[in-house]
């Protein structure tokens, strides 16, 4: 921690809020909620793996079969109504949303080795423009997942009782997740240019013959002589 600049730790300390924000999101069953108004609702909650009826009933199959509790979004049971239960915009959410839980789960193992590796490390610019990267790449996706729930997640054509239901406080946690993810992953590729630069700077102000091997074979840039 004591050999990193500000911009590294700023980095950090916006990974981890965005990451405890995603991981909350990404496990709780409130993305979509009842508003609390009717007395008996049918829908009671929904989140990206579990769903909450009360007497649900889809009408448009011919099955008597009627779903009361919290299940996982892909029980058995509930087989017969997965056309209804899971549209192509909930998978969608589903998917891209889960692509950005990995990266999150990949970045932290990245931001151990980080957090151990010193800035002299000849490896230490590329960490940092991996974990930038896949930082990006999983607020993109991420960003993808919540506009699309935003957009139909909401809509008359899903749940029972639309005009009674909400989007819940799970989906607004990832939404705030996914927006942190950003200035965290930009904060790590600045850091990498620093450090980039700061290594020519310093390789260029060095006498030649202190050079390491490694060091003037990725200084040589190839080409001919004068000679």
């Amino acid at each position: 921690m004591l050999n990193k600049s500000k911009t590294g730790l700023f980095a950090v300390g916006f990974f981890i809020f965005a990451s405890v924000f995603i991981l909350i999101s990404f496990v709780c069953p409130y993305w979509l909620v009842t508003d609390g108004q009717l007395k008996e609702p049918k829908f009671l909650k929904i989140g990206l793996w579990e769903v909450c009826f009360n007497g649900f009933k889809d009408v448009h199959h011919w099955y008597d079969t009627v779903f009361t509790g919290c299940w996982w979004i892909f029980e058995e049971e509930y087989y017969i109504i997965h056309d209804t239960l899971l549209p192509g915009f909930f998978i969608a959410t589903q998917f891209f949303f889960t692509i950005t839980m990995c990266c999150v789960i990949i970045s932290i193992f990245l931001l151990v080795i980080y957090m151990r590796k010193e800035r002299d490390d000849d490896n230490y610019v590329t960490l940092l423009v991996t974990l930038g990267t896949i930082l990006v790449i999983g607020g993109f996706s991420g960003l993808i997942s919540v506009v699309t729930f935003g957009a139909q997640g909401d809509g008359r054509d899903w749940m029972p009782n639309w005009e009674h239901n909400d989007l819940g406080w799970a989906y607004a946690v990832g939404v705030i997740g996914v927006i942190f993810l950003f200035p965290g992953a930009i904060l790590f590729l600045v850091e990498a240019r620093v450090q980039k630069y700061k290594k020519l700077h310093e390789m260029q102000s060095r006498d030649p013959s202190s050079y390491t091997m490694h060091e003037r074979k990725v200084g040589y840039t190839g080409g001919h002589t004068d000679i």
